[in-house]
């Protein structure tokens, strides 16, 4: 439970348990945790949260975690506000290294700018203390793929009146051309 009294979807795994051989993590969100992503994501609904995490160690202290997150939605149709049912299917890939690690540390060039290669590998994010909160891993990757402007399939947004009728139509502005500064 966090400070709002609202269940989040935390799976915390330590770190200094894992080896060099994988470890699987399958979660389940359940219908309180669910209730609590609608309100924080701003959907109407979370009918389903699941994911099935491979989590293995990275270099000497890292953690690479990798698998795939799935969810069932419902959001509201930005055009006619029913109901529009989502599903979301996303591979996941992450790198962790602890707090402080050069691992983590942004590239600079001589000048001290930082060095920024979009093709290139992901910075490792860090973590603190001792574990890696992968649910809320699998929450992140839900949420950026969540369509920001749903649409239910043929809806469609209506102009508000024919485009040659608006053009004849006067600017309720064009009164103040005649008005002079003086």
């Amino acid at each position: 439970m966090t400070e709002n009294n609202k269940e989040t979807f935390s799976y915390r795994v330590n770190v200094g348990h894992l080896s060099a051989n994988p470890v699987t993590v399958r979660l389940e969100a359940d219908p309180g945790e669910r209730l609590a992503m609608a309100e924080r994501w701003g959907v109407t609904r979370v009918d389903a949260v699941t994911a099935e995490l491979e989590l293995v160690r990275w270099k000497r202290d890292g953690v690479r975690v990798k698998g795939r997150v799935r969810a069932e939605i419902e959001q509201s149709c930005i055009v006619t506000l029913e109901p529009v049912m989502a599903t979301i299917d996303e591979a996941v890939e992450a790198l962790f290294v602890p707090e402080g690690s050069k691992l983590a540390r942004i590239a600079t060039d001589e000048n001290g700018e930082i060095v920024f290669d979009a093709e290139g590998p992901d910075i490792p994010e860090s973590f603190h203390g001792d574990s890696i909160d992968v649910g809320a891993v699998c929450e992140e990757f839900i949420v950026l793929a969540i369509d920001p402007y749903p649409r239910k399939e043929g809806a469609v947004l209506e102009s508000p009146g024919d485009p040659q009728q608006a053009e004849d139509t006067p600017s309720p502005f064009a009164g103040l051309k005649s008005w002079k500064r003086h």
